[in-house]
């Protein structure tokens, strides 16, 4: 349904047009969005609206009758001089009706999104609504999340469907109150980069929006409607790994969560006992800065043992100790690519461990 915001905003602008008083009211004759005071009207058009004229003058006001599929939804009162307030309102409460009908159609839509999205829908209703709803069904497409600090204080939703504008291709919706979905239509560019550049317009315009801590994740393209549902939970996989694993970033992929949307996938008993197997009583992530600090670089280096001791400013066989010391601590040697990959995903895992356990308090 409408927004009595719009209706105002409407008003307004046709009031501006046409200089002609207006008012919409419901059907008990309650004011919900007015150009001047109307209230004295109020029991007119009660009145009015139990009668069986579609419109009417009452005592130099102009009343019309407003329909939502045969059912009457609400009273356009008009008032102004000169003989043309009668075909004035007979024209707003057209607007209106014609309004009603683009938000309803609006409001289908998204409905059916979220459903999509949701895995809500058999099959066969996915495709007779679309058809229904002029959706075309074998487009590519692929889901893109926003995520936001004060997304929700600042609108978010809105604030991203205007960006997007009335783009008859491309829906934006909010499954939950933390995030916005886009349901973005790729058929016309080169899906792969067009939905980084998507991602990172995005971005740039929310920030001017006064959005803060923005987060973008978005998931495969997929070739048919049907499929949406799975983008979309690739991109919120996304999402909640990139928090755990690359949260120095902005914008991340599904595709680019390698190993990480493995971890994220197991469970934390599972973790636990991995962990204690490799280390015994301690963890990965307790030794002290130095040594994390050259493991670290170690890892960003593709185990290189010169460029690691040249990018830490140290000497190599300084290096080597760090190693062999790491070595007779937890039995891995790092210049060793089975033992490195074990310690690799042992640090992610207990990231991982971290990560959840911050929710359970």
């Amino acid at each position: 349904m409408i927004s009595n915001q719009i209706l105002q905003n409407t008003i307004e602008g046709l009031k501006g047009i046409a200089r002609v008083e207006l008012c919409v009211m419901d059907v008990d004759g309650k004011e919900i969005a007015a150009t001047k005071d109307m209230s004295g009207c109020s029991k007119a058009a009660a009145q009015f609206a139990s009668s069986p004229a579609d419109s009417q003058e009452i005592q130099g006001f102009q009343y019309f009758k407003i329909f939502d599929d045969q059912q009457l939804e609400y009273i356009l009162v008009a008032a102004g001089s000169g003989e043309d307030v009668y075909m004035v309102g007979k024209m707003v409460a057209f607007q209106i009706q014609n309004l009603m009908v683009a938000y309803k159609e609006r409001f289908d839509k998204d409905n059916f999104i979220k459903n999509l999205l949701l895995d809500n829908l058999l099959l066969v209703d996915i495709y007779s609504r679309s058809k229904k709803l002029h959706i075309q069904t074998e487009v590519p497409r692929a889901a893109i999340i926003l995520e936001a600090d004060n997304g929700r204080d600042n609108n978010a939703l809105e604030l991203v469907r205007a960006h997007f504008g009335a783009s008859t291709k491309d829906f934006v919706t909010a499954v939950d109150e933390g995030n916005v979905v886009i349901v973005k239509d790729m058929s016309e560019s080169d899906s792969s980069k067009e939905i980084e550049k998507t991602a990172r317009t995005l971005e740039g315009a929310m920030r001017k929006e006064g959005l803060k801590g923005i987060r973008i994740a978005y998931g495969t393209v997929v070739n048919e409607i049907k499929e949406v549902s799975r983008s979309y939970k690739e991109a919120k996989m996304a999402l909640d790994v990139g928090k755990i694993f690359f949260g120095e970033r902005n914008i991340i992929a599904y595709g680019e969560l390698g190993i990480g949307r493995l971890i994220y996938q197991l469970p934390i008993p599972l973790c636990r006992m991995f962990i204690r197997e490799i280390f015994g009583s301690k963890s990965p992530d307790e030794f002290d800065e130095e040594t994390l600090t050259t493991i670290r670089k170690f890892f960003e280096n593709s185990l290189n043992v010169s460029e690691t001791s040249r990018q830490l400013f140290i000497h190599r066989n300084t290096l080597v100790y760090r190693l062999d010391k790491l070595q007779k601590s937890t039995g891995l040697d790092l210049r060793v690519f089975e033992d490195a990959i074990t310690f690799k995903i042992a640090m992610m895992v207990v990231k991982y461990m971290r990560y959840m356990e911050s929710f359970e308090y």
